[in-house]
C-alpha cells in the first residue's frame, strides 16, 4: 500500500463517530467478544451476571454524574477540581430534603446543593480569577467541613437516625420492571451461552428494577451530547473553552458561559451525591463519596472531555468496582481481560507507528499475563484497590492520546488577548 493511500485510510478510520475516536470504538466492540471468551476461559460466570452489571451500575452512575460535570465546566475552560466537595455537598441536601420532603424534593436538594458548589468556585474563578486549582482544592476541603458541621447540626436531632453523623431510612425512588422479559433474560443467562447469555446479563440489569433515576443518567448524557455538540449554545459554551478571545470578538458573553458551564457542572455532581444517598443506597453517611468525584475527575479526561467517552470510562471503573463487591474470584479473570486488552492496544499502537507507546503497553500487557498465570487469586486487601489500579492504568494508557479543550485553566478577563 503506497504511503498516500496508508495516510488517507489513516485518516478515514480517525473520523470520530459521536465525538469518540475509532480506538474507543474498538475497544467497545472489542469487550462484546473479549468478555464473553474470558468468561469461558476462566469459568468464571460473575463475570457477566445480571448481579455484576446491576452493581455496576449503582456504582458507575455516581461517577459518570461527576465525570459529565467536569466535561461541562471545561470544555467551558475552567477546570473544576472540586466535583469531590459537590458530591459531598449533594450527599447531605438529598438526605436533609428526602426526609422531610420525600425523595423528589431530596434529588433536587441534591442538585441544589451541588450548584451551591459550583457557584462559589464560579465566583473564584471566574469574577476575582483565583487559581483554578486552589479554589477547587478549597471546596473540597470547605465541602468536607460543611457536611460534618451541618450533619451533626440537623441529623443529631432525629430520634430514629443512626447517630449524628448519619441518617438511616430514608425514602428510596421508583424503580422500572419489565414483566416477562426480565424472566426469559434471566433464563437465558444462566445458560452460560457464548456472548448470547452475556448480552441477556447485561440487558437484564436495565429491565429488572432498574430505579429511573439511573435511566435518567443515560438521558442526560444523550442530552449533554445533543447540547455541546449539536447546538449553536453548545458551539458558543466550547468556544470559550478553546478561544476565549476569539468568542469574545464574535459577541459572545465569554463570562456568562463559563458561569452556566461551572454551575451545571456542580448540578450534576450534587446530582452524583444524590445518588449515593437515595438510590445505591438508602442511608446517608458524612464522607459518602470515597473519592468518587477524583475518579468521575480521570473518567472524564479518559473519555477526552466527551460526554459518551466519559460515561464509558465511567462503566469501566463501576465494573470493576462491582467485581471486587460481588465476586473477589473473578477479579483474577480480570488480569486476563486487561491483558487482551493491552495487547489490542499494542497492536494499535504498532499501526500508529507509535513504537515507544506501543512497547510501554506491551510491556505492561505482559506483566498482567505473568500474573495471571502464575497465580490463583488477587489478595482481598489489594482488590479493595482495583477501581484506582484501573484508574491509575487507563490514564497512562490512554495520556498519549488526549486532546483537552486548548484554553481550558486558562484565566480570563473581559477584554484580554489571551
Amino acid at each position: 500500500m503506497s504511503t498516500p493511500t496508508l495516510e488517507r485510510t489513516r485518516t478515514a478510520i480517525g473520523r470520530r463517530f459521536l465525538g469518540l475516536s475509532p480506538l474507543t470504538w474498538v475497544l467497545i466492540l472489542g469487550g462484546l467478544t473479549v468478555v464473553p471468551f474470558v468468561r469461558l476461559v476462566t469459568d468464571s460466570a460473575p463475570l457477566t451476571a445480571t448481579t455484576t452489571f446491576t452493581a455496576a451500575i449503582l456504582s458507575t452512575c455516581p461517577i459518570a454524574l461527576a465525570a459529565l460535570g467536569g466535561v461541562w465546566s471545561e470544555r467551558a475552560g475552567v477546570v473544576n477540581i472540586g466535583l469531590e466537595g459537590q458530591m459531598l455537598l449533594g450527599t447531605w441536601g438529598a438526605a436533609y430534603f428526602n426526609w422531610y420532603y420525600g425523595p423528589w424534593v431530596g434529588l433536587a436538594g441534591g442538585i441544589a446543593l451541588g450548584m451551591v458548589g459550583g457557584l462559589l468556585h464560579a465566583i473564584a474563578t471566574i469574577t476575582f480569577g483565583v487559581d483554578q486549582i486552589v479554589s477547587g482544592v478549597a471546596i473540597n476541603i470547605i465541602a468536607s467541613g460543611a457536611v460534618e458541621f451541618l450533619s451533626r447540626a440537623f441529623f443529631s436531632r432525629i430520634p430514629t437516625n443512626g447517630g449524628p453523623r448519619n441518617l438511616t431510612g430514608l425514602f428510596t425512588l421508583p424503580t422500572v420492571r419489565i414483566p416477562g422479559l426480565d424472566d426469559a433474560l434471566s433464563t437465558l443467562n444462566g445458560r452460560h451461552w457464548f456472548l448470547v447469555s452475556d448480552l441477556a446479563g447485561f440487558l437484564e440489569a436495565f429491565v429488572d428494577d432498574i430505579s429511573v433515576v439511573s435511566l435518567l443518567v443515560i438521558v442526560l448524557f444523550v442530552l449533554s451530547w445533543w447540547l455541546l455538540r449539536r447546538t449553536t449554545f453548545g458551539l458558543r459554551l466550547r468556544s470559550c473553552g478553546e478561544s476565549p478571545a476569539a468568542a469574545e470578538s464574535l459577541g459572545v458573553d465569554v463570562r456568562r458561559y463559563k458561569y452556566v458551564g461551572v454551575l451545571v457542572s456542580g448540578g450534576l455532581a450534587g446530582l452524583g451525591g444524590a445518588y449515593l444517598s437515595t438510590v445505591a443506597t438508602s442511608t446517608f453517611n458524612v464522607g459518602q463519596t470515597n473519592g468518587d468525584g477524583y475518579i468521575g475527575l480521570a473518567a472524564m479526561i479518559f473519555g477526552n472531555w466527551n460526554p459518551f467517552g466519559a460515561l464509558g470510562a465511567s462503566a469501566l471503573f463501576g465494573y470493576a468496582d462491582s467485581l471486587q463487591l460481588r465476586s473477589p474470584v473473578s477479579l483474577h479473570a480480570l488480569l486476563l481481560l486487561l491483558a487482551i486488552g493491552l495487547a489490542a492496544l499494542t497492536a494499535w499502537r504498532l499501526w500508529q507507528r507509535r513504537f515507544r507507546a506501543a512497547i510501554t503497553n506491551g510491556v505492561i500487557g505482559v506483566a498482567f499475563l505473568l500474573w495471571f498465570l502464575f497465580t490463583n487469586s488477587i489478595p482481598s486487601d489489594l482488590g479493595g484497590m482495583t477501581p484506582y489500579l484501573v484508574t491509575l492504568l487507563v490514564l497512562s494508557v490512554a495520556s498519549q492520546s488526549l486532546r483537552m479543550p486548548a484554553a481550558d485553566g486558562q484565566p480570563y478577563r473581559k477584554g484580554s488577548a489571551g
